[in-house]
């Protein structure tokens, strides 16, 4: 087992490549720091920092042993602070548009749920219309939903475009109209894509009506038609094809979270955070 005192004080020095910073930072004498650092190297048998008179370096051993330390005592922190009666508590309602699911979203939520057991998290998934009238109307705490472009308050975690998307094969005959898979009304993405071709004088129907963003892509990978996705949801198994079909343009769209001012403050913006920082990495 390895000693807490002794990951924080080589967490520390990894951190700011001193041990005299470290024992500042941990306001502990610097024999102390050095302390813990032997202490630990002797507990795992291996060199975790090269020091000498002008610099202090972290081995290969010492990378891999900060990455540990890390889970270590945030695991730690947690245990503490949920058996000491100081984890935070409450509910939040909280509402995802289905394709942003095709993000890390999931996996954050996972980790979310593990880090805060006693809040309980009522998930709804579901369009951005809907869900975004649903918090208006008090019945969601928060909401991660696209939006037009710069059109309403909220956290914008990232700027993306829609794209049209179908097969690599896919091809449309001259004059006819173009195939759809779409949600149903009100969906921004069918919005888009109706009013892009209206303006440029392009016939259109809907070959498939779905409400769950497996049956867009599923609908897409059939052939069934073409559908609207910002375009770092477009899966590796479809293609952008509005160039090569010379389709209108679509509108940009922000991928945003939005609160209920009456919801749990300290709930919402941890969750936000959490969203906010991680949702988009691997995407």
């Amino acid at each position: 087992m390895y000693e807490p005192a002794q990951l924080l004080s080589f967490l520390t020095v990894a951190e700011t490549l001193s041990f005299t910073g470290a024992a500042a930072r941990l306001n502990l004498a610097q024999p102390t720091v050095s302390q813990h650092v032997r202490k630990l190297e002797a507990a795992c048998g291996r060199i975790l920092l090269e020091r000498d008179t002008h610099a202090v370096r972290l081995t290969d051993n010492g990378d891999a042993m900060a990455g540990f330390a890390r889970s270590i005592l945030a695991a730690h922190q947690s245990a503490e602070s949920y058996f000491s009666g100081a984890a935070m508590r409450g509910r939040i309602r909280f509402g995802s548009a289905d394709d942003l699911s095709l993000t890390r979203l999931p996996d954050i939520l996972r980790r979310f749920r593990r880090l805060y057991p006693q809040i309980n998290l009522e998930l709804t998934v579901s369009q951005s219309d809907r869900l975004h009238r649903r918090l208006q109307a008090g019945q969601l705490d928060l909401v991660f939903i696209k939006t037009p472009a710069d059109s309403v308050q909220g956290t914008d975690v990232r700027r993306d475009r829609f794209v049209w998307v179908g097969l690599k094969q896919t091809v449309l005959e001259q004059g006819a109209p173009v195939p759809l898979v779409a949600y149903p009304h009100p969906s921004l993405s069918r919005r888009f894509a109706i009013e892009a071709l209206e303006a440029a004088g392009r016939a259109w129907r809907v070959t498939c009506n779905t409400r769950e963003v497996n049956g867009i892509l599923a609908a897409t990978r059939a052939g069934i038609g073409l559908a609207v996705l910002p375009s770092s949801l477009v899966p590796a198994d479809l293609e952008q094809v509005g160039r090569r079909l010379d389709l209108p343009p679509l509108g940009e769209v922000d991928f945003t979270l939005m609160s209920n001012p009456l919801a749990n403050r300290d709930v919402v913006e941890v969750l936000t955070a959490a969203i906010a920082d991680n949702v988009l990495a691997g995407v």
